[in-house]
């Protein structure tokens, strides 16, 4: 099993010191959460997508190319890629030349995305949510599939036989569809045959096992094999050295983070209660020592019908830099090893 990091390259964190960062302190200490993700041997680390103050993330092929620079061997990825409100030859041109930077580590997480300040900002309306998607990753998978593309939609002027470039040194560069909790969504990825990483950020994760289940059973329906069809999984988590201490370190942050989003939409305060429930036994949330997140990353997997890789989202509790580097450490050293002796990469592990 595949272990890394997604993180939203937060901005103006005080990070749990009492003292502001400059955006640019805070663009510095993500690369060095990077570089030391792939000094301690994780698998991956992908950079979000937002068009909001508080995030740093709106340009993540840059991010990642930086982080390119600064690694050897960790896979770098979107995470996700809003293709809705994107140009697919764009994100290819991007994705594809940070390949080659790279040498071969570059991945794509494609969505539709759950944040929609993308849409009004690029000219899209929100009422074509799903059709923009739809047909910008058809043309997404044609520009991957061929160097010379002929190819006509509603959003995008006509491809009339124009080259792509650069190509990417994989063959083909990795896209893999992320996906809330929408029933087509899970289907449109089996029927293409695309590796499917599921955010699951509250509630009880084995609730998504008949959507997974949907994906499963379309791609096998649409002839593709079930090596072909990966599955991950993206949480909110955090480890430290015991349970009690990263939950600890863990919840103030987070409750921040979360009542700030509920009083946008109008909903009450997170509760402690609600925090805990979600950090028990079937909650979502991965936080607590590294044999309490090792045992329950499995209880995942196997409520899902096995995965292939988890992504652990610690941005949101605003946590100080010394604490990340060393939940980092933790994922590295004891939690990976632990995961992937207990379960072999391989889309049913």
């Amino acid at each position: 099993m595949q272990v890394g990091i997604d993180s939203f390259a937060a901005a103006l964190l005080d990070n749990g010191t009492g003292t502001t960062l400059t955006r640019s302190e805070a663009m510095g200490q993500l690369l060095d959460r990077i570089e030391r993700a792939d000094q301690v041997g994780l698998d991956v680390f992908g950079i979000g997508e937002h068009h909001r103050p508080e995030y740093l993330d709106s340009a993540t092929a840059v991010i990642l190319a930086a982080a390119a620079a600064r690694t050897r061997r960790i896979r770098l990825t979107s995470a996700v890629t809003v293709l809705s409100a994107a140009d697919p030859v764009r994100v290819f041109q991007q994705f594809a030349t940070l390949d080659l930077l790279s040498q071969g580590r570059a991945e794509l997480v494609v969505g539709r995305g759950s944040s929609i300040e993308a849409f009004p900002l690029f000219g899209f309306d929100l009422d074509d949510y799903d059709a923009l998607f739809t047909e910008k990753l058809d043309l997404l998978l044609a520009i991957r599939a061929q160097e010379r593309v002929h190819w006509s939609g509603r959003f995008r002027p006509a491809l009339t036989g124009q080259g792509i470039y650069p190509r990417p040194l994989q063959q083909p560069l990795p896209v893999w569809v992320g996906v809330g909790g929408t029933p087509q969504s899970f289907a449109r990825a089996g029927t293409l045959g695309l590796p499917l990483m599921v955010a699951v950020i509250g509630g009880e994760t084995h609730r998504f096992r008949p959507l997974v289940d949907l994906y499963r059973e379309a791609g096998r329906r649409a002839g593709h094999s079930a090596e072909q069809l990966q599955v991950g999984l993206h949480s909110l988590g955090y480890v430290a050295p015991t349970t009690e201490q990263a939950q600890q370190e863990f919840y103030p942050g987070y409750a921040r983070t979360f009542t700030s989003r509920a009083r946008e939409r109008g909903g009450s305060p997170v509760t402690q209660a609600q925090f805990m429930a979600q950090a028990g036994p079937l909650g979502a949330l991965l936080v607590g020592s590294p044999e309490e997140v090792v045992a329950k990353i499995l209880r995942h997997s196997e409520a899902l019908g096995g995965i292939s890789r988890v992504t652990f989202q610690m941005d949101v509790a605003t946590l100080p830099h010394d604490s990340l580097l060393r939940a980092i450490e933790l994922l590295g050293t004891r939690v990976a090893p632990l995961l992937r002796a207990a379960a072999p990469a391989g889309p049913e592990s």
